[in-house]
């Protein structure tokens, strides 16, 4: 017999009865019922119920046990009586009658329970985070994502990718975040990158005469952290391709996301890619307010503007005079009473707005009236033009924001996923796609007024070098993310790999010539040895198995995660440098403020 085990703790059945068996896991909980201790072992696999009684030499060292002592049992499988079968374990059948122990590492006092899963506060998770993960949630979610990365992998292969892989350490590169640099000992006062992506290395490898590549790829970016982001770094199914356009990188990868979101729905539906929309980037905005919408509602905004043009509703009318502002509606299909409105009033000011006016639609004596304080001033002929294009009727409402759109549409895309929520029009069993595409390719500051990318600054623009000659906002490129659900899961564009369209693409950007030999003098001078036209994407992996996981934070679907201020509390990352390390570099440390 093996050292440790004959069988997992997820193998017994009523075939083994009478057999005798050696365990080994966890205690996961020790129950006394009156002299015969009851203990549940637990390994990676799954339960075991063992048993002792008084009778047993091993009664005494069980008694001394505590939970997740890590312990191996021999003992003899018994069958339960029926009234005891536990149908909620494979193993629910039998229990071992212990007749020796031995632990094989005994456990201090825990400082959180893994029985049960209680709420507790996630500093102290991620600092025991070893004890988080014997939890079953946790346990299961780190499966799932291995299963998801296999999945992935092997459906890659199957649609006759190959998979390379690309350097850690490498040069910076401008992609939209910063970069975690890295110092160089044998270059003093040099410093690589870690990659943000493969970017540049995938597209060497479709110039180097590979066709289609892929990569389940670490990516480092020192960004601020969200609730469906990590700070530090994140995996991604890197894609690349040669001889494509738009349509050929969708025709790739849509089926196999498709394949690997009913592979792990659980009892949820998908739609099939062949459906998936392509919403151009500003219709997007417009109807639901963002760029990752979550069609499982079905709410669309529309622009109202010239029912409030000139009307009694003097905020909206004196706003629609300045240049560039719009009325947009968020339809409430169902929505209408005054307590909800309030309600939906109430969520804008806490989004930091004043709020949002409202009508709802209500039978009246004469028949079908609009109430609310917008519908008293602009008067029924508008309020009932509204309530047409909007297509609302009785027992409906509609809310509505103002002002430019950039300055709004965060809160509308808010609110439109908050009435959709509160009013059940969300499907919630859904996994629902969308491709969104024709992104611009070049947005102004604000303040300053200067042009700079507002994507991917390696993709192709729409029309080439001639579309390029025009207004610089106006230009499109090839450029096209997936969402779901919300979320944005997957990214990527046609790639410009043409070099006097690149040149002329960073030079709008305020990028000379001599600066983008500088940054990306290897991809530019491989553009000028026979470069395909390529295109490609990634797609976010620890977001996948978040939404297939069920969960609204990222942290729940990575192993060894980051807090919220970028901080390893297990292994105590960041940490400060010895003297040595730093006198090796070439580096001092500035003093502290």
């Amino acid at each position: 017999m093996h050292a440790y085990r004959s069988h997992t703790c997820a193998d017994l059945r009523a075939a083994h009865v009478g057999q005798t068996v050696r365990l080994s896991g966890w205690v996961h909980r020790i129950r006394d019922h009156g002299g015969v201790l009851f203990v549940d072992l637990r390994d990676h696999y799954g339960i075991t119920q063992v048993l002792c009684d008084s009778d047993s030499a091993a009664f005494a060292a069980i008694e001394k046990l505590r939970a997740e002592f890590c312990i191996r049992i021999e003992g003899t499988v018994k069958a339960r009586d029926a009234s005891l079968v536990n149908t909620k374990l494979p193993t629910g059948e039998i229990e071992v009658y212990v007749r020796g122990v031995e632990v094989l590492g005994a456990a201090d006092d825990l400082p959180l329970p893994v029985f049960g899963e209680p709420e507790y506060p996630e500093e102290t998770r991620l600092s025991y985070r070893f004890l988080d993960l014997r939890r079953d949630g946790l346990h299961s979610n780190m499966m799932l994502r291995s299963n998801v990365v296999r999945s992935m992998r092997q459906r890659m292969w199957d649609t006759g990718f190959t998979e390379f892989q690309t350097p850690i350490i490498t040069a910076s590169s401008p992609e939209g975040a910063r970069d975690f640099l890295v110092p160089s000992r044998l270059h003093p006062g040099k410093f690589y990158a870690l990659p943000q992506a493969p970017q540049q290395f995938k597209q060497l490898i479709m110039v180097s005469g590979f066709d289609k590549y892929f990569q389940i790829a670490p990516c480092f970016r020192d960004e601020d952290p969200r609730a469906d982001r990590s700070p530090t770094d994140f995996y991604q199914l890197d894609v690349e391709m040669s001889f494509v356009e738009q349509e050929d990188v969708f025709a790739a990868v849509g089926p196999v996301l498709q394949g690997v979101f009913e592979e792990f729905a659980d009892g949820k539906t998908v739609d099939p890619c062949a459906d998936w929309p392509r919403i151009p980037y500003a219709e997007s905005l417009l109807k639901y307010g963002s760029d990752k919408p979550d069609l499982r509602n079905p709410i669309e905004m529309q622009v109202v503007s010239e029912h409030f043009r000139s009307s009694g509703f003097a905020i909206f009318a004196k706003l629609l005079e300045n240049e560039g502002t719009e009325i947009r509606a968020i339809p409430a299909p169902t929505g209408g009473s005054r307590k909800f409105c309030d309600r939906m009033n109430a969520f804008a000011q806490a989004q930091g707005l004043p709020g949002m006016g409202y009508i709802f639609w209500r039978a009246g004596e004469s028949g079908l009236e609009a109430a609310g304080p917008l519908a008293k001033n602009i008067g029924p002929e508008r309020t009932e033009a509204i309530r047409t294009q909007l297509g609302l009727g009785e027992g409906d409402a509609a809310f509505f924001l103002g002002g430019k759109p950039a300055q709004f549409e965060g809160v509308a895309a808010k609110a439109r996923d908050e009435i959709g929520r509160e009013l059940g029009l969300t499907e919630t069993n859904r996994f629902a796609f969308a491709w969104i595409v024709d992104f611009p390719m070049y947005e102004a500051d604000t303040e300053s007024g200067k042009i700079d990318f507002s994507h991917n600054p390696f993709s192709m623009p729409q029309g080439g070098m001639d579309g390029l000659s025009g207004d610089p906002l106006q230009v499109k490129g090839y450029q096209y993310d997936l969402a779901c659900n919300g979320y944005e899961i997957l990214s990527g564009a046609i790639r410009n790999h043409k070099p006097e369209i690149m040149y002329r693409a960073f030079e709008i950007a305020g990028y000379p010539a001599s600066e983008v030999d500088k940054r990306f003098g290897g991809m530019v001078k491989a553009f000028k040895f026979g470069a395909p036209p390529h295109g490609g994407c990634a797609a976010g992996i620890d977001r996948i198995v978040m939404l297939l996981a069920d969960e609204a934070n990222i942290r729940q679907v990575i192993m060894f995660p980051m807090t919220q201020r970028a901080e390893d509390l297990l292994l105590k990352a960041p940490s400060e440098p010895t003297n040595e390390q730093l006198r090796e570099l070439g580096l001092r440390l500035a003093p502290k403020d």
